[in-house]
């Protein structure tokens, strides 16, 4: 059995369930939470199986499948996949497993970067195994066939990300400011440059930011790849996708609702989680408890 921490929120306010392997999933909750205010969110971060990028796929499915069934039990009203690797791996398998609206990343960010490109030719970055599953090329060409998909696998981004988190200290309000002063750093440019000029060298025009972690550089990266090339964050899509699937539904909270945030890692460390959580959702985390997933 799954362990369920605390009480169910009621039928009257179902939550939106939000899950990934650790922090960027941060940054989808985030954007839902600014599309959607009344809507609460049940989020999970599986920070003690984290990465997932370096995982045998079919390993993810399995995570995917497990932290859904603990969300079903949490009562959430629509689930989302905040990471892209388990978007590739476990998206369609947990749509046809689980009688709820579940929804990844990866669609999102692929429609949005269709839409956009003026010359179709469209560069992706993402951790490694998002690249090697092509979820992003084959995505992006059927919303148009024709478009040219670029893909560049970006690891270092990710750890980028996380230390300019530890480095950016300060209060949460000025957390913006001091994350843009971090990132834009000499070693940080040449890492950008190194994963970056081969897909400026290709003629992009639309480049999808196609990692959770990689909206919190989007500085670093929007500086180095120039202005003339449009970023696309597949969180910030993702929540437009959510709010356009509860509102057809019927489902979206009502204004009089009282948003709960509930935060969940599998992680032995709270403190860590929090404070890193704190700065990517760009506000205080007060409800935080430990889930053991078997």
């Amino acid at each position: 059995m799954i362990d369920v921490v605390t009480s169910v929120p009621s039928e009257e306010a179902a939550p939106i369930g939000v899950f990934d392997s650790g922090f960027g999933g941060l940054t989808v909750a985030r954007e839902i939470a600014k599309a959607l205010p009344h809507e609460s969110i049940v989020y999970l971060g599986d920070s003690a199986r984290c990465p997932y990028g370096p995982r045998d796929l079919g390993e993810v499915d399995g995570f995917v499948q497990q932290i859904c069934t603990w969300l079903v039990q949490r009562k959430v009203k629509l689930i989302v996949i905040a990471c892209n690797t388990a978007t590739a791996a476990g998206l369609a398998h947990a749509q046809r497993t689980f009688d709820l609206p579940i929804t990844g990343v990866v669609e999102p960010g692929s429609r949005a970067a269709a839409q956009t490109t003026h010359n179709r030719r469209v560069g992706v970055i993402a951790t490694q195994a998002t690249v090697d599953s092509c979820a992003y090329s084959n995505a992006i060409r059927t919303f148009d066939a024709g478009i040219t998909v670029f893909s560049v696998a970006a690891p270092r981004f990710v750890k980028i990300a996380e230390q300019g988190i530890r480095m950016a200290e300060g209060p949460i309000e000025d957390y913006t400011s001091l994350a843009s002063k971090v990132y834009i750093r000499p070693e940080f440019e040449e890492i950008a440059r190194e994963y970056l000029e081969p897909l400026r060298r290709c003629g992009i025009d639309t480049l999808v930011m196609g990692c959770t972690h990689f909206p919190l550089i989007k500085a670093l990266i929007g500086g180095v790849i120039g202005r003339d090339v449009t970023l696309i964050s597949s969180a910030k899509e993702t929540a437009k996708d959510v709010r356009d699937i509860l509102q057809r539904r019927g489902e979206l909270a009502p204004d009089s609702n009282q948003p709960r945030y509930d935060f969940f890692t599998t992680g032995g460390n709270l403190e860590e989680f929090g404070r890193f959580g704190e700065r990517v959702f760009r506000a205080p985390i007060t409800s935080l408890a430990h889930v053991d997933l078997p």
